[in-house]
């Protein structure tokens, strides 16, 4: 095997393992940013040895024994050593000459539990929303610094100090890596699920830049989406926040035209819509009802997102129960982004009238001052009652608030057609 080839595998290997391996070796040494330079120390032993002796049968165990003998040989030069090494236990002593010996071991360690406990680490609430997007990212998608940059167009030194200053201040505060209990349990698992839910965003509709969608982005978030139904298969949340990305996400292809321009929902193709993931979605959605607890936020707007997928045509669609969904969502979660949606399901079902009074209900709002959206939809409004000035200018100013460039230009289009 050449060096090439075995960065490949390297490559590849620690795309799909990273996370387990980093979890694995954090909880020995109780410190992320430590288990992460540890995890990397067995990479480069990996491309030392795999171009003589070939990539192992089981790569990520090999890696895996390689990262906890690194942190165990790390903690014998401590003056704790001994103290540490029976709160560790001696199962985790690796003794030996071969790696191989170990497989059986490591796959049968606690893998679930330390990737729970870094999923809560690396979402904790002590560090900023980027930072925690951010630091997901790089532990648990294995993303590199410099792919997490192009994803979000920021500068790689920006990403790089982001990811070591969420390290320091995870130390600096003193967060233990474990999986909370009672309710701290759910306060935490809703900063969990909303990164995760970020990340899906930027994907779906990119914030800034020349494109609309980014599919990697949405790609990692149900990666991670899948991890924690896996890991978390009995909270409504966590099925619901998956079946939302599988639901928006089955409508990717159409929803950008062939130059790259949006598609918007009630223009596109359906029979481009993907059925597996309508399925997979649905299918969430009704093993997260039957376990007949009170529906959350991603829950409501799954089934928000079911409504859009059970409709053969646009005309299908239960525009009623939408707005019933989200009357529920805004008490659940009151918002006026909420609501703005809301205005755009009522305008759907009951006509452009009643959704106009809604949305400018909300125009002195703060929160909704430089977004783009309020007046894009009441632009929209205004469209179709036939008042073309004014639907002018709401486009138009929504053109100057979006630092999307596709966006921008759909939305100037819309302007020229009043």
């Amino acid at each position: 095997m050449t060096v090439t080839e075995a960065r490949g595998a390297v490559d590849a290997v620690w795309r799909i393992e990273s996370a387990r391996i980093i979890a694995g070796v954090a909880r020995i040494v109780r410190d992320v940013g430590l288990a992460e330079e540890l995890a990397q120390d067995a990479l480069v032993a990996a491309l030392e040895q795999w171009p003589q002796s070939g990539v192992p049968n089981n790569p990520g165990a090999w890696l895996m024994a390689i990262a906890k003998r690194r942190a165990i040989d790390l903690i014998r030069r401590k003056e704790t050593y001994q103290r540490k090494l029976a709160e560790m236990g001696h199962e985790l002593e690796i003794d030996g000459d071969s790696v191989e010996d170990d497989v059986e071991a490591i796959l049968e360690d606690h893998i679930e539990d330390d990737l729970l406990r870094l999923v809560f680490t690396a979402c904790h609430p002590v560090l900023t929303t980027d930072a925690r997007v951010t630091l997901t990212l790089k532990l648990l998608g294995g993303l590199k610094t410099d792919e997490i940059a192009r994803a979000f167009l920021a500068p790689e030194a920006t990403i790089a100090q982001r990811i070591v200053r969420a390290k320091r201040n995870l130390a600096k505060a003193g967060v233990e890596f474990e999986v909370p209990a009672g309710e701290d349990l759910f306060e935490r698992l809703s900063s969990v699920l909303e990164v995760v839910y970020l990340i899906y965003n930027e994907g779906y509709s990119a914030t800034a830049g020349d494109d609309w969608m980014r599919p990697a982005l949405c790609n990692e978030a149900m990666r991670l989406g899948r991890l924690l139904v896996g890991l978390m298969p009995d909270e409504p949340e966590v099925l619901g926040l998956l079946a939302l990305m599988e639901l928006q996400a089955s409508r990717a292809n159409a929803r950008i035209g062939p130059q790259g321009e949006p598609v918007l929902l009630l223009d596109q193709d359906r029979r481009r819509w993907d059925r597996l993931l309508i399925r997979r979605g649905l299918e969430g959605l009704d093993r997260a009802w039957s376990l007949e607890k009170p529906p959350g936020a991603y829950l409501l707007q799954a089934a928000i997102a079911a409504c859009h997928a059970r409709a053969a045509d646009p005309e299908d669609t239960d525009w009623a129960r939408i707005a019933g969904l989200y009357a529920v969502l805004a008490q659940v979660t009151p918002s006026p982004v909420v609501e703005l949606n809301q205005a755009v399901a009522i305008s759907m079902a009951f006509g452009p009238e009643r959704g106009l009074a809604a949305v400018d209900a909300l125009a002195e709002e703060p929160s909704l001052k430089d977004y783009h959206l309020l007046p894009s939809v009441r632009g929209d409004l205004l469209f179709k009652l036939g008042r073309f000035d004014e639907a002018r200018a709401e486009f138009e100013k929504a053109a100057a608030l979006t630092r999307n460039e596709r966006e921008r230009t759909l939305l100037l289009e819309r302007a020229a057609a009043c």
